[in-house]
């Protein structure tokens, strides 16, 4: 969910330190080389070894799934990408090596840790639209289009599944994603349909069967439903979800997949936390009439290894949990479901958390850290994307904080998560379903993890939410910025700070502000020059990881009767 920035403000911010570019405006292979070494090549692969030869031949068919959804993506991103792509591998030079290698972990040719900045001699500017609209036509021109549809077309307009074409008399027309990616939507059922009939687990089975019907009759909600139903050690998410490739509106839902293997102990720790969400919900620092009575019956929580990720699960920075499905209906009938990928958190941890500790905390806060507040943040942080206000009335209209906030709500959402995260935390400490223990290194830990994010860029949307909070909690004296240049918290009125952003933001959502969530933007989600001096000097630390997935390479070369 990704929102967008003015050029002015972009102009004016840097997020990351950003890699000299040579006099050439597109960089060099040095240059290439150097920004790609911001993601540290991380093996990334879990332990297979109890699982049936059967389990492991599934495993490798939702691989070969996931690679057609990682192809779908790179068209889905930008019309031009398929062909940029084949140009890309036939340059064998040092320099064309280092091009298509930066470009796989973008997903195209724009580097999204730098603004979107090209590094492709010839590429256009990251279309804000993506690929789901045509490219000549204006927000102004969509938006006038669509509030001329019958209501039942306006609501597929939009909704996650339908891309917008210029028709042949020159006016836009709906096409829905089973038509307009037909091919690869027909191979990619074929498979999962093959492993389907190879596991014996019958939500598998169930999940697997509904999912490839889904890709052919562009309607997900039964296999979204059997998705949150699944049991077993294997634990497949697949098919369109996010919307941050469109940042037009955040309507357009992008494929993406995640092939993982449940870890049963860590899932069996966290389950208390399902419990907690309504009496957390009661409790939310907003005026009751927003808070939701009675939220949906299932809410699960699986702690995951991961074995393969593709789509707009592995682009630029790479996701460490999610929450899903995002389709209000499902939300509001079913509830959704929190999904850990620990492998991911923990490398994301060493590599990238820990130093920067070392860079913006005192030696003696450094003590603080700790994995188990940043796992159980982010967990928490999953949890409250489906607590707050999700279905709204706004002037007497039925809609959806989605649909209001448009190219506002990704940053938005994912502040509201992050900020909630700490205040419910903070909730559960208090009653006891946490120990007090934890309250010692969680907002230290969230100080050092806000400096991690905001690296993403500010225009990407955990970047600019991160951004939001860091400066608010600054301003509100939560969080105190340092002679020296280290950052300390301050337990006097960290809590009042996490309360009243939490409040601000939720308000916005329940009223369907766009003009205050806009404004929330652009005070809040910039660069202040206190924390870039402190980015600044983080430049030989990686922004994030880049993952190898060495399980998914051996299971696919067993399944081809290869050995790896």
């Amino acid at each position: 969910m990704i929102s967008k920035l003015t050029m002015a403000a972009l102009a004016a911010l840097i997020a990351v330190p950003l890699v000299a570019f040579e006099e050439s405006p597109v960089p060099q292979t040095a240059n290439l080389q150097k920004m790609a070494a911001r993601f540290a090549p991380t093996d990334i692969g879990a332990d297979v070894s109890t699982l049936s030869p059967a389990n492991r031949q599934v495993l490798a068919k939702l691989v070969e799934a996931s690679k057609i959804v990682d192809a779908l993506f790179l068209r889905q991103v930008w019309a031009g990408n398929d062909a940029m792509h084949a140009d890309l591998v036939k340059d064998q030079t040092p320099e064309g090596r280092a091009r298509l290698h930066y470009f796989l972990i973008n997903k195209g040719p724009w580097s999204r840790l730098d603004h979107n900045e090209p590094f492709v001699p010839g590429a256009p500017p990251k279309p804000q639209g993506a690929n789901f609209y045509p490219a000549d036509a204006s927000k102004a021109e969509i938006e006038k289009w669509m509030a001329s549809l019958p209501e039942a077309d306006r609501t597929r307009a939009t909704g996650f599944f339908t891309v917008i074409h210029r028709g042949a008399n020159g006016g836009l027309t709906l096409v829905p994603y089973n038509v307009a990616y037909q091919g690869e939507l027909t191979r990619a059922a074929a498979l999962l349909r093959d492993a389907a009939g190879l596991t014996t687990e019958p939500t598998l089975k169930a999940f697997l069967t509904k999912r490839a019907a889904a890709f052919l009759s562009n309607d997900y909600y039964d296999s979204d439903v059997a998705w949150m139903e699944l049991t077993g050690a294997i634990e497949p998410t697949i098919g369109p979800y996010e919307v941050y490739e469109d940042e037009i509106f955040n309507y357009k839902a992008a494929f993406e997949s995640y092939v993982t293997v449940q870890d049963e102990t860590e899932t069996a720790k966290l389950q208390k936390f399902g419990g907690q969400l309504q009496d957390i919900e009661n409790n939310l620092p907003i005026d009751p009439k927003y808070r939701n009575p009675k939220i949906g019956a299932l809410a699960p929580i699986v702690v995951v290894n991961e074995i393969f990720a593709a789509g707009d699960g592995n682009r630029g920075v790479q996701t460490a949990a999610f929450n899903l499905p995002n389709d209000e209906r499902v939300i509001r009938e079913k509830g959704s479901k929190r999904v850990m990928l620990k492998n991911v958190q923990d490398a994301k941890f060493a590599k990238t958390l820990t130093p920067i500790s070392k860079i913006v905390l005192a030696p003696a806060d450094q003590r603080a850290l700790s994995f188990d507040a940043f796992f159980t943040h982010t967990v928490v942080h999953e949890l409250m994307h489906g607590l707050g206000p999700h279905g709204i009335t706004v002037g007497g209209r039925k809609t959806t904080v989605r649909q209001e906030l448009k190219d506002t709500y990704s940053f938005i959402e994912e502040a509201k998560a992050d900020i909630s995260g700490l205040f419910a935390i903070q909730h559960m400490i208090d009653k006891g379903v946490l120990p007090t223990s934890l309250e010692q290194g969680l907002y230290t830990t969230y100080l050092a993890s806000t400096f991690r994010a905001i690296r993403f860029g500010v225009n990407e949307a955990h970047g600019k939410g991160i951004a939001v909070q860091l400066n608010y909690l600054i301003d509100q004296g939560g969080f105190i910025a340092r002679a020296d240049g280290t950052f300390a918290v301050n337990p006097e009125k960290i809590k009042d700070g996490v309360a009243g952003l939490t409040r601000e933001i939720m308000t916005i959502e329940a009223e369907g502000s766009y003009a205050k969530a806009k404004a929330l933007g652009e005070r809040l989600g910039v660069v202040r020059p206190v924390v870039k001096s402190a980015l600044d000097k983080m430049a030989a630390v990686p922004v994030d990881i880049e993952p190898r997935f060495t399980t998914a390479d051996r299971l696919v070369a067993e399944a081809n009767g290869q050995r790896k």
